[in-house]
């Protein structure tokens, strides 16, 4: 017997390589990693830099950044065109500045980055409601992302009380402990047979 896949599943197995066709419109890995990531991080490192917070509460952000757009040359050098590379690394130094030309569009920026990552935690939820099956996603990974959050938290509150960053990270935190409790209510077990 077949269990239904999930739509993460599906999702995942409809575009695996680069420039094949499947369901929908071809879906670049370059187009998938970096309107969401880079835009996000962007946000998050322009944010800190902007109301002048301590290096260490947001150190790792410039080098997400910049492991991104590794991925992203390395993607477009084996595709054959870095060149095509150009209107994405366009984007983010424009991006850069343009978030900071006025206080409330990096305010409205950054308060959009936690509506984007609820509204993908309430879509994996829906995804696991409707499958009842965690399928591909892992408790564990979940987990540690509730406990990133968590100490995201603490170090917030320690160094720079910003209200708008402790509520995206409450906010996701509880997201990704429903996750998490979630996924381990519909984790299937594997039963031997005697």
């Amino acid at each position: 017997e077949q269990r239904p896949r999930s739509q993460l599943e599906e999702r995942a197995g409809t575009k695996t390589t680069l420039g094949e066709g499947g369901p929908g419109p071809p879906v670049t890995a370059a187009r998938a990693v970096f309107p969401l990531c880079k835009r996000r991080f962007l946000v998050f490192l322009r944010y800190q830099c902007y109301y002048e917070y301590p290096l260490l509460t947001y150190l790792e952000y410039p080098i997400l950044i910049l492991q991104d757009l590794i991925l992203l040359l390395c993607i477009f050098h084996f595709n054959g065109d870095v060149r095509r590379a150009a209107p994405y690394i366009a984007l983010l130094v424009t991006s850069w500045f343009l978030l900071t030309l006025q206080k409330w569009i990096i305010d409205v920026a950054i308060n959009l980055c936690t509506f984007i990552s609820a509204a993908s935690k309430f879509a994996q939820l829906q995804d696991l409601w409707k499958t009842k099956d965690s399928g591909v996603m892992s408790a564990l990974t979940c987990s540690l992302a509730s406990y990133t959050c968590a100490t995201r938290i603490i170090t917030t509150l320690m160094t720079t009380n910003d209200l708008t960053i402790l509520t995206r990270f409450v906010i996701m935190m509880t997201l990704n402990i429903w996750v998490t409790a979630t996924v381990l209510r519909y984790q299937k077990t594997d039963v031997k047979a005697e």
